[in-house]
């Protein structure tokens, strides 16, 4: 299946068989369909200062899952410099912006500090880190059973 920006898949995970898609839990599977839906629905959305929507942004209530997630999906390309390929909910393999973003999160959930650091500077403008590495958390936060 081609992913939403139409772009062909790269090995995302090398070490793995070639054509098996990567082993990802249940609730990391939950984490990755949603915020493949999210990005469905945000592909002709207006894009958002990264700066000015985490300023926005409210820490508490129901569509607080929803509003991170979106603001993410909305910020990452522009905190990237390039578009995010975003595969389409179902599909078992990842994109490589997808795996990377999975990583981030699993840093977050797992308090990795240093995995975290060094996966924001790869990729993030420094500007954007703090705001980049807010929603991460917050998002982690959400996903996480109490």
């Amino acid at each position: 299946m081609m992913p939403i920006t139409q772009q062909t898949p790269a090995s995302v995970f090398p070490a793995e068989q070639e054509g098996t898609p990567p082993v990802l839990d249940i609730g990391a599977r939950e984490v990755l369909t949603h915020l493949r839906m999210t990005a469905l629905g945000c592909r002709a959305a207006a894009r958002t200062d990264l700066f000015e929507a985490c300023a926005l942004l409210s820490l508490d209530g129901e569509d607080a899952k929803r509003t991170f997630v979106a603001t993410l999906v909305k910020c990452l390309g522009s905190a990237l410099n390039k578009s995010v390929v975003w595969y389409r909910p179902g599909v078992a393999e990842l994109s490589f912006d997808e795996a990377w973003l999975m990583q981030c999160l699993r840093a977050v959930s797992t308090a990795d500090a240093t995995s975290l650091t060094f996966l924001l500077r790869s990729r993030v403008a420094a500007h954007d880190r703090r705001y980049i590495g807010f929603l991460l958390a917050r998002i982690s936060e959400q996903f996480t059973p109490n």
